[in-house]
Formats: structure tokens, sequence, C-alpha cells
């Protein structure tokens, strides 16, 4: 066999081996289009008769609208349950969150609806999906709205922490009467986050949770002058009111002026403090226990009357929005916007309602908005501002002339 004939039977077994290829796979194609004709037919006669699934948003309206009603339309009771305001100052904070924040009423979803479901998330910590189950909403829908509306309250802060009057000799107020040129009280609380299992260690309390060390400074009507949420719960409070005094636009503290807080700061400029080593708390001057017997024990006795201030305003806060009183599974960035949001809020609360009834549910006391609640003003420009947080013996000279004050007075 010649060197052509070889070269022709090479290439007729090739051609072979091509035909079989491809009647193989015209074989395949027929079977496959077999099997998914078979099954249309098969799903095509089970479904035969049932009607087309159709979704549409406008069937669901008639239910939201009645939602909506219920919360906001029907008593100030079913809105101060549900929402922590009465239904006059829940369509003034729509009203501003409109004017000022520039929230706008969307296809299907109005600015109303939108604070709503975010006030509801705050007081009652609900997650993202029992608030769409609620409000007939998606999950998706429920949690870009909270994050819009969180947005304008935080630009609100401007207009909604107040500046505080100093005690002056007009004052009647046993508690602050003393405290002449007093602003309020300040403390820092404990609030409970979610963090990543590295963070965890710098959030650690010395009681062993999760939590947020966040300073906040009070006037004498439970209203918030400042806060400064974020700090790890592993800092100590001294070195958070550091950071607060040395901020650019942090806390401002006028030269004369000061603030009550308790020995975990030093006793400074600005910055009042009891004495140490001298009985203190509240629970320890009950009507059991014996009258002061020192200067000393006097003053430190009419400090945490006055101090009990922040305590108070704490102690609201956390009755009023339920999303303080546990972790929430935002990143840490966004449960400190949330915090910030929840004493932008309680401050306005104080500032549209007469009676507030967290106080009234707290005590059955009633601090009240009387008296002078007039900012300091500034007129001139030339006030200076504490600038450091140091322990001064001009301040504890300060402190003892008070306590000698009150007890030549008693």
């Amino acid at each position: 066999m010649n060197e052509r004939q070889k070269k022709r039977k090479e290439m007729e077994a090739v051609v072979v081996m091509i035909e079989d290829v491809v009647r193989n796979h015209q074989q395949n194609c027929i079977t496959m289009f077999n099997m998914v004709r078979t099954m249309l037919q098969t799903w095509n006669n089970g479904h035969e008769g049932r009607p087309p699934i159709t979704y549409s948003m406008t069937t669901k309206i008639p239910d939201q609208v009645r939602h909506m009603d219920r919360l906001v339309g029907l008593t100030d009771a079913d809105c101060i349950n549900n929402l922590r305001m009465d239904r006059n100052a829940f369509g003034r904070l729509c009203r501003i969150l409109r004017d000022r924040c520039g929230l706008v009423d969307r296809r299907y979803v109005r600015v109303e609806e939108q604070v709503a479901m975010f006030l509801s998330t705050l007081a009652h910590h609900k997650k993202t999906r029992v608030v769409g189950f609620d409000f007939i909403r998606s999950g998706h829908t429920v949690s870009h709205y909270v994050h819009e509306v969180l947005r304008g309250v935080i630009h609100l802060h401007s207009i909604l922490f107040v500046e505080p009057s100093p005690v002056d000799e007009s004052c009647e107020d046993p508690r602050w009467k003393w405290f002449q040129g007093c602003l309020g009280a300040l403390d820092g609380t404990y609030i409970n986050v979610c963090v990543s299992m590295t963070d965890a260690p710098r959030y650690r309390t010395r009681k062993g949770h999760i939590a947020t060390n966040t300073l906040a400074v009070c006037d004498r009507f439970l209203r918030f002058v400042y806060i400064l949420p974020g700090w790890e719960g592993s800092v100590a409070d001294s070195r958070v009111l550091r950071d607060a005094v040395t901020r650019p636009n942090g806390l401002k503290v006028p030269k004369g002026a000061y603030y009550l807080c308790d020995n975990g700061y030093a006793n400074s400029e600005g910055f009042l403090t009891p004495f140490k080593g001298v009985r203190y708390h509240l629970k320890e001057w009950g009507p059991t226990n014996q009258r002061p017997k020192t200067p000393q024990e006097l003053y430190n006795m009419r400090h945490t009357m006055a101090r009990n201030i922040i305590e108070r305003a704490f102690a609201v806060l956390k009755m009023r929005w339920g999303i303080l009183r546990s972790a929430s599974f935002y990143p840490i960035e966004t449960q400190t916007r949330l915090i910030m949001a929840c004493f932008l809020l309680h401050n306005f609360i104080r500032g549209e309602m007469q009676v507030d009834p967290m106080e009234l549910e707290l005590d059955g006391g009633n601090d009240g908005l009387a008296g002078d609640q007039q900012g300091i003003v500034d007129e001139h420009g030339d006030v200076q501002y504490v600038d450091s947080v140091e322990s001064s013996p001009a301040w504890n000279q300060k402190r003892l002339d008070l306590a000698n004050y009150m007890w030549r007075n008693l």
C-alpha cells in the first residue's frame, strides 16, 4: 500500500468519526427537546384553571391608610403609646422635617408614614421585618426610610439642643438656689451596642457589657444641652469629658459658670464635684438616716439632690426609647447616630408637649418647663470658655467656701 492510499484511509476514518459525533449531537438535542416539552405540558396541566398571580401596590393602600389613621388620626393616647408623642407634636415634627431637612412625599409613602416607621423603630426597638409587617411595607422600604428620617433628625441638632440658663439670685427652687451660676449637670451613661468580635474588648464595660460610653449634659429642666456618643465602654468618664471640652464644636462652658458632676470627674474650672470620702448618694440621706453633721456633708447632700436631674433625664430617655435598652444590629456608626437622634427627639418632645407622660410615669413628679429658660446670649462675642479639665486648687477652695456658706445658712 502506497503513501497515497494510507492518507485516503485516514481521511475516511476522520469523516466517519465526524458523522458519528454529529449524529449523536442531533439525537441528544431531540431527546432534550422532548424532555422540556413533556415538563411544560405536565406543568400546564397541573395549573390549568388557576387564575394568574398578579401584584399591585394599589391593593395595599387602603390597609396602609387605615393603619396610619389608627396611629395618628384617632386619639393622643394611641399616638403617644406607639410613637411617644401626641398628634400635634407628631404633625409639627413632620412639618419641620419637610421644611428644614428636605423630606418629601414619595409616590407611595408620605412623610408622615416615613416618620412613623422611624419613631416606631426607636420607641419599641422593632426589627425591620416587624415594622414592615405593621405598616404593610417591605423590609427594604422600611430600612430606606429609617435612614432617610435619621439623617433629617440629625440635621436638626442645631435647633433641638438647648442653651442652658445659669442659676441666679431669683431662683427659688430649693435644689438649685445654692448653686448660683450652675448650668445643670452632666454624667456618662452606658448604652448597649452590637460590634464585631475584634472590637468587643474595647467596648466591654467593667460589668462585662458591650456598650458605648455616652456623655450627656442637661439643664435644670430635663433638656439636653450636649451629648457625645460613640466612645468605647472601656473608656473612663473623665477622658470622654476632656475630649468633649477640647473639640472645636464640643461642650462650651463659659468662664465662671459650671456643671455639677460626680467624682468620676476632676473638681476643676467649670465642673463642680462632691467631697470625696463623705456620704453622698441620695439613698444615704433617707428619712431614717442622720442629718448632715459637717459643712461637707451638707454640701454633698444638696449637690446630689441637684445633680440627680441628669439621672432622671437618663431614666426618662430610656423609658421613652426602647432601642436604648438593648443592642441593635445596625453598623456601629448607625447605632451612634440613632443614639443621638433619641436625645434630640427627647428635647423636641419636652418642648412641644405641655406634659411629658414618661416623666409622670417615672415618679409622678414634674420639673415642668416653667421658669427662666433663656439661654446665655453672647451679644459681644467676648465670652471665654473653659478649654481644659484639670484639678484646680481655686475650685477646691470655691467648693469649700460654698459648703461653709450653706452651713452658716442652715
